[in-house]
């Protein structure tokens, strides 16, 4: 049985705790949060730590699951794999493209240790299929795709956590904390995008420093097309839409189900991913899934787990469409 540990009590956390209570082969030893208040989430019997230094020297656990805010990820992380132990890291895997390839530099100078970054939509079964049905060539090639990310944010969430809401914090808006996930399974599904064209702005009057509201055209190395936006200026949290048209054939994720559409309109039910209970429904249901491979890997040696440098292509991709935002021209990636 493997010890795990969780360093954060925010919001994701409790996805996090679900994932490893779920799975027999876990014990969870401990979790940690510098503010006091958050003790009451701690499950009843687990210890709770104010610092993660200290828990992990009295505790020796396996794996620490990084649930902090952004600008703690890479800093945290490397100094729990110093202390020898695997890491677990929520997204973003960084604020930005310059910390990521710092942090994948840190991954290949300690090999023993795996760390894990957890974009866990890469696992829904939509995401499975679809990536079956694009990698088999069985429709042809990619031609075009499509990933919209139309959600709401009111003021309070950012006043109730002010990181949020700063550039050297959060490393951006709802790119990096909302679409993070839909950017970074344009390019797992459809392949390598080299350049973007993007409008970065603010709908919203919060006084905040990131961007709410994102377009990009993206150019992918195969000649494919893309679109991307994103925002947090919906009036309510819409379902996450992927779409991919293939050569001879188009396919479609809505609200969670996978569908092929047919040339007469109609669309041919394929597949649907599981889903979480409660409101948040659009965290998606694979967390457990992300967590219960990485413990297999740390368990038997095995590399079959979402690396650090698989992670980084979400980062620039980010970076290229800020400084499109800016620049007002393509930007390569």
């Amino acid at each position: 049985m493997k010890k795990a540990v969780v360093i954060g009590l925010g919001d994701i956390s409790g996805i996090h705790i679900a994932g490893i209570q779920k799975n027999p082969e876990i014990q969870l030893a401990a979790v940690c949060d510098i503010d006091e208040s958050t003790k009451s989430q701690a499950p009843e019997g687990v210890p709770f730590y104010t610092d993660y230094k200290e828990m992990i020297q009295k505790e020796k656990p396996d794996v620490a699951h990084i649930c902090l805010p952004h600008y703690l990820h890479v800093p945290v992380s490397e100094e729990i794999g110093s202390m020898e132990v695997h890491v677990f890291c929520e997204k973003p895997m960084a604020l930005n493209a310059e910390e990521g390839r710092r942090f994948v530099e840190f991954e290949a100078a300690h090999p023993e240790i795996h760390m894990g970054i957890c974009l866990q939509n890469r696992a829904n079964e939509s995401v499975e299929m679809l990536k079956e049905i694009i990698d088999s060539k069985k429709y042809g090639e990619v031609k075009g795709a499509k990933g919209t990310v139309l959600w709401s944010r009111l003021k309070s969430y950012y006043d109730i956590k002010p990181w949020r809401g700063k550039w050297a914090t959060a490393g951006g808006g709802c790119m990096i904390n909302q679409s993070v996930h839909t950017l970074d399974l344009l390019y797992f599904l459809c392949g390598t995008i080299t350049s973007v064209k993007a409008s970065v702005s603010q709908l919203l009057d919060y006084g905040i420093e990131v961007e709410d509201t994102v377009s990009a055209r993206l150019n992918f190395a195969n000649g494919a097309q893309g679109l991307f936006e994103a925002t947090n200026a919906n009036y309510k949290n819409d379902s996450v839409q992927i779409s991919v048209q293939l050569e001879d054939a188009e396919f479609a994720i809505i609200d969670n189900v996978l569908y092929r559409l047919m040339p007469d309109g109609t669309k041919e039910r394929l597949a649907e991913d599981a889903k979480m209970p409660g409101t948040k429904f659009y965290y998606g249901a694979s967390h457990g899934k992300m967590i219960d491979r990485f413990y297999h890997a740390v368990e038997t040696g095995s590399q079959d787990y979402l690396h650090v440098k698989d992670s980084l292509m979400s980062i620039r991709l980010i970076d290229a469409i800020q400084e499109s935002g800016r620049s007002g021209k393509t930007v390569e990636v």
